[in-house]
């Protein structure tokens, strides 16, 4: 069968189709470098299975207190070898990436302590747990203030401004790796190197935790292997392969994620305690698929970058840039074209892909925030899945894809969707 027969009944036009495919023949060789990279990491999750004599046993389950819970454990094992760290804390107890993050900073953090952000403004969601939009039990409520260093007009790190931020008080530096909400590049792995590095030369002391989600596996090491103290992230995006149905990690120094223990649960308890409850099976598991499963999203945001690239849309990466994380933003000008997106995606999915996405009101954001994703695990990233805020310059921020095949499909159905509405032009394809 030829492309256009697979997708024709999916609602794929054979003009949509005849340019995707006109896209996809460009991005051989960039596919097969995606490849490479996941089969290192493969290798890499693999040799710390193994090394930590992951059994059958590792997969019962516990309840309770979770006392002696060796699966547990020994996941933890398996994170901080994969990740080059000295310890981690891995456990469903953690909802999502942002309580991993409000557990790794308030453990941290101390009243008078300083919060520094070199890279600009938090996502949304930490605003709050920061304290810069006021909330209760916020880090601001607890003594701990906040500076932040706006990046480069041109995305880079503003280092002059960082120097002036750094002081007595600054305690530890939030490193966010993925844009978020916002059209800047994601940062390599490498300028998080050399960041952390200039940071280390102001104040040897200074912490420093990198927000990993959506970054992890993308490159063949981690920001733990260019000095971050601790890397902080959540399982239902790029770590749990989409396997995993909750759970947040945090890998770093021993005496740092001891800390996040102790707050996640309670002093003098910390990593003892916190049954498993029959979970460990999907996480292992989704952890041992997580480098394939990366790639898949891999070649979707670089398929959809290429594809509205060459429709006139702006791109953030463009459809040449390297890659460092899943995260694909496609600016579309228009509430209406965020929408008519949107639909594309919610109809190329597995569950509820007959249901609408409609702009509203969410926790954690200060707009209205439209959604697609038709997920086996509720708002798994590394499923496919595209949002975004509903304000300037109207960008939707696609990614995921447990298969590049249903990743490819959610983009052509995307555009078929944008062609229909008027809101997109194909090009004649010869």
């Amino acid at each position: 069968m030829n492309a256009e027969e697979i997708y024709r009944p999916l609602g794929v036009s054979p003009q949509v189709c005849a340019f995707g495919e006109r896209v996809l023949d460009g991005l051989r060789e960039r596919f097969a470098a995606v490849d490479r990279i996941a089969e290192a990491n493969q290798a890499k999750v693999l040799a710390a299975m193994q090394k930590n004599r992951v059994s059958a046993a590792c997969f019962a389950a516990t309840t309770g207190y979770g006392y002696d819970d060796v699966g547990r454990d020994k996941l933890e094992r398996v994170y901080a070898d994969t990740f080059h760290t000295e310890a981690a804390l891995v456990r469903p107890q953690i909802t999502c990436g942002t309580h991993a993050l409000t557990v790794a900073l308030s453990a941290n953090l101390l009243p008078g302590d300083e919060l520094l952000s070199p890279v600009g403004a938090p996502y949304d969601t930490l605003e709050e747990v920061i304290g810069i939009r006021p909330s209760p039990c916020s880090l601001r409520e607890y003594g701990v203030s906040y500076r932040q260093a706006d990046l480069k007009p041109d995305g880079t790190f503003d280092y002059e401004a960082i120097r002036a931020c750094v002081n007595e008080k600054t305690k530890l530096a939030t490193i966010q790796r993925s844009k978020g909400y916002a059209t800047r590049p994601t940062f390599s792995v490498q300028q998080i190197g050399e960041l952390i590095a200039f940071l280390k030369s102001l104040k040897p002391d200074i912490i420093c935790m990198v927000d990993n989600c959506y970054g992890e596996f993308v490159e063949p090491i981690e920001p733990s292997d260019v000095g971050a103290d601790m890397i902080v992230g959540s399982l239902i995006k790029n770590p749990g392969g989409g396997l995993a149905p909750i759970g947040g990690y945090i890998c770093g120094r021993t005496d740092l994620v001891e800390r996040c223990a102790y707050r996640l649960s309670a002093p003098g308890l910390g990593q003892e305690v916190g049954a498993n409850l029959g979970l460990l099976p999907s996480l292992y598991q989704g952890f041992f698929l997580a480098p394939t499963v990366v790639a898949s999203a891999l070649k979707g945001a670089i398929f959809a970058a290429n594809l509205y690239e060459r429709l006139g849309f702006r791109v953030v990466p463009n459809g040449s840039e390297s890659r460092h994380d899943i995260i694909q933003a496609v600016e579309l000008g228009s509430r209406e074209g965020m929408i008519a997106f949107c639909k594309g995606i919610q109809s190329a999915a597995p569950v509820d892909s007959y249901a609408d996405p409609i702009p509203s009101d969410m926790p954690g954001y200060e707009d209205e925030v439209i959604m697609a994703a038709g997920a086996f695990v509720q708002g798994s990233s590394i499923e496919l899945s595209a949002d975004g805020p509903i304000r300037p310059p109207y960008a939707v921020y696609f990614q995921g894809g447990l298969t590049w095949y249903h990743a490819k499909l959610g983009i052509l159905l995307s555009l078929q969707n944008m062609a229909d509405a008027g809101l997109a032009t194909l090009p004649e394809v010869q």
